[in-house]
């Protein structure tokens, strides 16, 4: 299967998105009927987060993933399901007191940010590895935290995703992989272009692979303008894609995307045109060597 590419599709992220396009998926169907056309149009894993459906705000709502879940498991296509973890991380300090959580703050423990998993059991989910300005907040994803959501998440069956978004990042996986915190082949995606990361160009993405575990399956995405820049570079290199309105909201210059499908789409047509084939599900399990 050297020449299957594997196309994930993210959904809806946590960004204020919703207020930028009508596309960006909100309510638990929207989000399901949004992974179930991206699996039709050629994605093999949909990359779930959830809204609240009242205020299109991210959620951690464990309701809200089971509905998605069941929804997607019910319907007649046939799609790895991805959830997120990075919720629950996010850390603004008070101004009155920088030790205290301020507006904004959604931290939690590692048992809480995974508790979705361990209830629903995916096939993956991600697990962002390090510690980041992430925009204007901090992301908090200490050592000791990925320990433990990595035993919980693989005690459940679910492999973990490995994003990374920038060289120290990688560094912090290998380390979990050779202590033994991290079983099995490691599954990588560089996540380029997220302030204040990797921006998303050619020598990010280039260096950034090249460190590597040299056993490891991995991905790349870039967000924004760079989305079908990085697909093309990601498949030339030997790896694996992502898009999704998560992470761009236009199919072309000054064109909103009507949905997820249509980036697909896309991304299929580049993919066929440097000759390359796209994984459906059942390949995808068998490339990432899924439970």
């Amino acid at each position: 299967m050297a020449d299957k590419v594997i196309i994930t599709c993210a959904i809806t992220g946590s960004f204020d998105t919703p207020s930028k396009s009508d596309a960006v998926p909100v309510t638990p169907k929207q989000i399901a009927d949004s992974a179930i056309g991206a699996a039709k149009a050629g994605a093999a894993v949909a990359h779930i987060h959830v809204r609240d459906p009242e205020t299109a705000a991210p959620s951690m709502d464990i309701a809200l993933y089971r509905e998605v879940v069941e929804r997607v498991r019910d319907a007649d296509v046939d799609i790895v399901l991805n959830l997120t973890t990075g919720a629950g991380a996010r850390y603004v300090p008070s101004a009155e007191n920088m030790q205290v959580g301020g507006p904004g703050t959604t931290l939690c423990s590692p048992e809480e940010r995974v508790s979705h998993v361990l209830e629903l059991k995916p096939e993956l989910c991600t697990l962002d590895i390090g510690t980041m300005n992430f925009g204007e907040h901090a992301f908090l994803n200490l050592p000791s935290h990925l320990r433990t959501m990595a035993r919980l998440v693989e005690e459940a069956g679910t492999k973990p995703e490995l994003e990374v978004f920038d060289i120290g990042h990688i560094v912090l996986a290998k380390k979990l992989i050779a202590e033994g915190a991290l079983t099995g082949t490691p599954l990588f995606q560089i996540c380029l272009g997220i302030p204040y990361g990797a921006d998303a160009t050619p020598q990010s993405h280039l260096f950034l692979q090249s460190q590597l575990p040299q056993n490891a399956n991995w991905a790349a995405f870039g967000i924004g303008r760079q989305e079908f820049d990085i697909v093309a570079l990601s498949a030339v290199c030997g790896g694996h894609v992502r898009v999704g309105l998560e992470d761009n909201l236009y199919l072309s210059r000054g064109v909103l995307a009507p949905d997820n499908a249509s980036l697909v789409r896309r991304a299929v047509q580049i993919l066929e045109g440097l000759g390359k084939e796209t994984a459906n599900a059942a390949e995808a399990r068998e490339i990432l060597e899924l439970r």
